[in-house]
């Protein structure tokens, strides 16, 4: 097809460990961009083969699918033993060898181009300022702004040298917060002095070194926008494409998460986001929601979604179609290895 058509901006995720026929036939129709996997996709290493396998070969040649999960390691990774199971980024800050941080990337990343997943919604490269935030934690490298822009650099570099795309997030930065996006809408009073001097360097190396994406955070910095998180806001987000220069994809994080969903209609979260400059949305779960924001995609202006879908058939030239596999299965004794080393 010479334009792709508006559902590619859609990722979309599912229950059950096969694919459902209501997306499966919208995968073939090039009406989703991408699906996200999740544990409760996942039964073993024949089984998720063959369903990331049937993934690709159902969607059309001229508009290739992209297979994305969260393998961060720690509390979120979804690939757990047989295949190696990672510590918790902190674990990788407190030892301070951003050689060590390359070498659990570039590990981290054969395992996934093994199984022709594309897209690991990972660094997290908030910097974990709030010893009470709920959600971050040791999830993140380091409460030092300067350590995580070091490992977010190295992680980035190393795993998208595997053939895997990497995604930072969650921009501005999650790290501060009290409350946990997936519950309620944080807040997070902070102005641009302390965003830059904090929260953004390590978007900024990561940026710098080359990510292909950058994942919004669903938080309220009334500061910057009175009324919108910054999924939604323009002003918050020009600071990721006007100040730091980032031109590559922006993910917004799941619009079922209640930050958005208790606060928005979707119709209204789809046409904010795109207009902010969010180029791919998350629906990572329900089917009707899927269907409402895909009803909204094409429903958008061609003005709105144009540089969208140009920044989305960029990506997909280097990461999409599962292209990267070099038939290997776990387990890995030498990842398990350098996993249990450093723990």
């Amino acid at each position: 097809m010479a334009r792709w058509h508006p559902g590619q901006l859609l990722f979309a995720g599912f229950e059950g460990t096969r694919l459902p026929p209501d997306l499966a036939r919208r995968i073939g129709e090039g009406r989703i961009g991408g699906v996200v996997l999740f544990a409760r996709n996942i039964c073993d290493p024949e089984q998720l083969r063959s369903l990331v396998d049937d993934l690709h070969a159902r969607a059309p040649a001229d508009a290739p699918l992209c297979v994305a999960i969260d393998q961060e390691g720690g509390r979120v990774q979804r690939l757990r033993a047989p295949w190696t199971e990672w510590p918790p980024m902190r674990r990788l800050g407190e030892r301070g060898s951003v050689e060590e941080t390359r070498a659990v990337a570039r590990a981290l990343g054969r395992e996934l181009c093994d199984l022709r997943i594309d897209l690991d919604f990972a660094p997290v490269v908030d910097v974990d300022t709030n010893p009470d935030n709920p959600i971050i934690g040791d999830r993140s490298f380091s409460r030092d702004p300067q350590e995580v822009a070091r490992h977010a650099a190295a992680f980035v570099e190393a795993i998208q040298g595997e053939g895997v795309a990497a995604c930072a997030k969650h921009f501005p930065g999650h790290g501060d917060a009290s409350v946990d996006s997936h519950l309620e809408l944080p807040r997070l009073d902070h102005d641009l002095e302390r965003l830059r001097a904090t929260e953004l360097p390590p978007f900024r190396a990561a940026a710098a070194a080359g990510v292909a994406s950058v994942m919004t955070a669903h938080v309220l910095i009334p500061r910057l926008h009175s009324r919108l998180p910054a999924t939604l806001a323009r002003e918050i987000l020009d600071l990721l494409r006007g100040e730091i220069g980032f031109d590559g994809l922006v993910f917004g994080d799941d619009l079922e998460m209640a930050a958005i969903a208790d606060h928005f209609t979707p119709e209204f979260a789809t046409g904010a986001a795109l207009e902010a400059g969010v180029d791919a949305l998350l629906v990572c779960k329900r089917a009707d929601l899927r269907e409402e924001v895909l009803r909204g995609l094409e429903a958008a202006p061609d003005a709105r979604i144009e540089r969208a879908l140009e920044r989305m058939t960029a990506f997909k030239r280097d990461h999409a179609g599962g292209r990267c596999a070099s038939g290997a299965s776990p387990p890995y004794p030498e990842h398990r290895g350098l996993a249990e080393r450093l723990r």
